[in-house]
């Protein structure tokens, strides 16, 4: 993005690539977050049957309209 700026060069030099550092560290919370959040499949489970058989399969978030709560 700003690799052939002056001024980039010298913050990298002086405080690192932080934009790198910030990148691959939100890589590497999205891979163990991936595994965190992945149902546990049994012992003979075909991959994907695990997906139809897990709590709120297929839930998808809607956003609330304005106004009171419906009760």
């Amino acid at each position: 993005m700003f690799q052939d700026s002056p001024i980039y060069d010298r913050l990298v030099a002086e405080r690192g690539d932080v934009p790198a550092h910030v990148r691959s560290e939100a890589e590497r919370v999205g891979r163990e977050l991936e595994l965190v959040m992945r149902p546990l499949r049994g012992p003979g489970t075909p991959p994907g049957a695990e997906r139809a058989a897990a709590p709120g399969a297929g839930w998808q978030r809607q956003g609330m309209l304005p106004g009171p709560r419906p009760h």
